[in-house]
């Protein structure tokens, strides 16, 4: 029987009411979004928080250094944002962590800093018959362009969206943010272990105002060639895996 928590160096994340565990993706983007500078309080949206990871995640990087911030986490799923209000009240950063049980769509806030999200990623692909995990993971409710859409309409002017996606989304995705008048500022390819030809996932952050030609690109390594864990990995996520 699967746990019905995961545990980190300084919080625990209980997600046996989500649709969606505790998982890589969350993790990987937990630790490598940028966070924006030059901010007196850092407002940050997580959407489609699920069980609270990210926000949680960026809480302690922030507290970490000493930075002031403000988190709104916002998901359809009921049972999601109820485990998520119980994880951030179980956490040490309970007064800066909100949740709401909203869609980005009809989400409306004052301007944020940074907005975050490991969205639903399956287009035109076979239904899972489990509603809830099937919201989770379908991009039904929230399609790219409703992604890229409202995240220009709640960030600041100098704000900054990041995602992770599946590496073969990037084409697509990228060229809508750019239509949209995004440009990314740091493109980050997941590939599984070295020798593998294809990344898995993409990690991009995005910008409204820097360009395209300060962007940097990198690839990652999630496992070594003898171990489960590259020490790129290792290093990213050292301060959260006990």
């Amino acid at each position: 029987m699967a746990s019905p928590f995961f545990r980190f160096k300084q919080f625990a994340v209980w997600h046996d009411r989500c649709a969606m565990k505790v998982g890589t993706d969350g993790v990987l983007l937990g630790a490598w979004c940028p966070l924006p500078e030059n901010t007196a309080t850092l407002r940050i949206l997580d959407v489609g928080t699920g069980s609270g990871l990210i926000a949680l995640m960026l809480a302690q990087r922030c507290a970490t250094g000493q930075r002031c911030f403000q988190t709104d986490a916002i998901d359809i799923d009921s049972s999601a944002t109820g485990q998520a209000a119980d994880n951030f009240n179980r956490s040490p950063w309970a007064e800066h962590l909100k949740v709401a049980c909203s869609s980005l769509q009809e989400w409306n806030s004052d301007p944020y800093h940074l907005i975050v999200s490991n969205p639903p990623y399956f287009v035109d692909s076979l239904k899972n018959p489990d509603e809830n995990r099937h919201l989770a993971r379908h991009t039904d409710t929230l399609s790219y362009a409703d992604l890229l859409t409202n995240a220009w309409r709640l960030l600041e002017q100098d704000g900054h969206l990041a995602v992770i996606l599946p590496a073969d989304a990037e084409t697509d995705f990228l060229q809508l943010a750019h239509r949209i008048g995004f440009s990314q500022t740091r493109l980050t390819r997941v590939f599984s272990k070295p020798g593998k030809p294809q990344p898995i996932r993409m990690l991009v952050t995005l910008s409204k105002t820097q360009k395209s030609s300060d962007e940097i690109v990198d690839n990652l390594y999630i496992e070594g060639d003898a171990s489960p864990r590259s020490d790129q990995y290792a290093s990213l996520t050292r301060d959260f895996y006990l």
